[in-house]
């Protein structure tokens, strides 16, 4: 059924269709056709950073960025869902057109620039949660927002999301925000998660609740960088770190229609590099912090592949376009494998 329904989609321009698909998802979850078309998929908790997953395969940020269809997705399967990248102030991104599909590849650039519709608004929608699973939001910074204030839009977003969230995810790592990802690195990067830690212990204390907070981090990181964010995310306090977001690189697409579209790249071309950084992270890390691997997942031996490199959780996003709901549960079943084997 989604192979016809995708077909019917890709016939639409990228932005539209994703528009299109969200506004179904959200109508179809509101009058309780989509659970019935659903096989449920066997519960495997996991539990990372004190919470516990009902499955460990999640739907990355990106695709829900201002929490309009969370609830919808819930029903499809996901063991958790990570909503936004949502910033203080609404934006409303690059000009258009900003989306663009390889499916000779499986992959698509995006370069979005956190459009989104603003925190207040998020939070309103989070108020109306139906979906029992685990709610990560992802929060970022306004693109007119100085680089050195970056921790500003980071507390105010803390201190907007906290009470709803179960867990927070800081994006230092998007490609389409100017000067975003020189937050990744050396003392840029240990002041913000210092200014991070310090508000979350305050709202900890404000709201009698622990929120974890992950980091999520590029693929675009050669061993050393890789060394250093490790050593700054283990002192941090903070509790994990989400590896990874899209990639600048185009190798492997070169000369292909879309290629040399300006933004971050993602799906199957991104997914040994995004492997590949999991592993030497979690080497890195020695098991201090969790890691929730995303990139590249299309099937269910990829997501096998991001555990066995050292990945706790996963996430989808690009594979879920190209395959649909049914890659929730096939991710499901591989990884339940995976772990019954060891």
């Amino acid at each position: 059924m989604y192979n016809l329904a995708r077909k019917a989609l890709f016939c639409l321009d990228a932005e539209t269709s994703h528009e299109l698909t969200l506004d179904m998802l959200g109508a179809g979850e509101r009058l309780g056709l989509i659970r019935p078309f659903v096989k449920p998929i066997p519960a495997n908790p996991v539990e990372v950073m004190g919470l516990t997953f009902p499955n460990p395969v999640g739907m990355a940020a990106g695709l829900d960025k201002n929490g309009d269809c969370f609830n919808a997705l819930g029903q499809l399967g996901f063991g958790f869902v990570e909503i936004g990248t949502i910033t203080p102030r609404p934006q409303p991104g690059n000009p258009k057109p900003r989306l663009f599909r390889l499916p000779e590849h499986q992959g698509i650039i995006n370069r979005m620039g956190f459009n989104n519709k603003g925190v207040a608004h998020l939070v309103e929608q989070v108020k109306r949660r139906r979906y029992s699973g685990i709610l990560g939001i992802n929060i970022g910074k306004n693109f007119d927002t100085p680089v050195e204030k970056a921790a500003d839009d980071y507390q105010l977003c803390m201190q907007a999301v906290y009470e709803y969230a179960d867990y927070i995810t800081v994006n230092i790592s998007s490609p389409n925000t100017p000067g975003l990802r020189d937050l990744q690195f050396g003392e840029s990067l240990k002041s913000l998660l210092e200014t991070v830690k310090a508000e979350q212990l305050a709202l900890e204390k404000a709201h009698n609740r622990y929120v974890p907070i992950a980091v999520k981090i590029a693929p675009d990181m050669d061993e050393v960088a890789i060394q250093q964010v490790a050593e700054v995310l283990i002192n941090s306090g903070l509790d994990g770190v989400i590896a990874t977001n899209t990639t600048i690189s185009r190798e492997g697409v070169e000369g292909s229609k879309n290629a040399d579209e300006a933004g971050g790249l993602s799906g199957a071309p991104v997914r040994d590099k995004s492997t590949e950084v999991i592993a030497r992270l979690s080497e890195a890390l020695g098991g201090k912090l969790p890691i929730i691997g995303v990139g590249g997942i299309l099937n269910g031996a990829d997501a096998a592949e991001k555990i066995e490199a050292g990945a706790s959780l996963i996430q989808v996003y690009s594979g879920f376009i190209y395959r649909g709901p049914e890659l929730i549960a096939e991710s499901a079943k591989a990884i339940a494998r995976l772990k019954h084997r060891s």
